[in-house]
């Protein structure tokens, strides 16, 4: 049975302002922009999104399902039992032949709007949610010794120091030589916690 045309579309347009923002940055681009990128009419864009808030949004599932959609891709190839080495190399751009989306930019963008947006502060408030149990549940499958708020302790400094990683490295230029440090660095966090940790709840 043939998709209706607004799967079609709809995509299609999430894909066309993923490039424009990718290209032109914040402010958001205008319909305009987006149409001419989408090759579609400015009146057919807003007949599908008729609220700009609405297509931020979208975007924001977009790219979120470029990163899952690459690392279950990458996990499928590889078809290894522990997932945990796997999930660090790829946000670290280190999965080999599967290299982690170049969308960097454009995630900065979603993080400005989220500033006055709420819908779009809360999808990623979301992924980034589901992306620390995602971490913890892994660190705890590879580390049993470890409780589940000693993984979810890691996976939020995982979170944090991936997101921070990737400001200074593809959006401000630093090296790309830190992918290796910052990866290492989430070993020996990992490690730090296995030999040493104290839950100051149990005092």
């Amino acid at each position: 049975m043939p998709k209706p045309i607004s799967e079609i579309r709809k995509p299609e347009i999430v894909q066309a302002a993923i490039k424009a923002i990718g290209r032109e940055g914040l402010p958001m681009p205008s319909y305009d922009s987006i149409a001419k990128e989408a090759d579609m009419s400015r009146q057919l864009i807003r007949h599908y999104f008729p609220d700009p808030e609405g297509l931020m949004v979208a975007v924001c599932d977009a790219l979120a399902a470029s990163y899952r959609d690459c690392l279950m891709k990458g996990i499928i190839e590889a078809a290894v039992t522990e997932r945990l080495p796997m999930f660090l190399d790829f946000y670290f751009d280190f999965l080999a032949g599967n290299q982690k989306p170049k969308d960097d930019g454009v995630y900065d963008a979603m993080f400005s709007l989220a500033a006055s947006s709420e819908a779009v502060r809360m999808n990623l408030s979301g992924q980034y949610n589901l992306l620390q149990y995602t971490i913890a549940h892994e660190i705890q499958i590879s580390n049993p010794t470890l409780s589940q708020k000693a993984c979810r302790e890691i996976a939020f400094l995982f979170v944090a120091l991936m997101y921070g990683h990737w400001k200074m490295v593809a959006t401000l230029g630093f090296s790309e030589d830190y992918n290796r440090v910052t990866r290492e660095a989430v070993d020996r966090l990992i490690a730090s916690y296995v030999q040493n940790y104290h839950d100051p709840d149990l005092d």
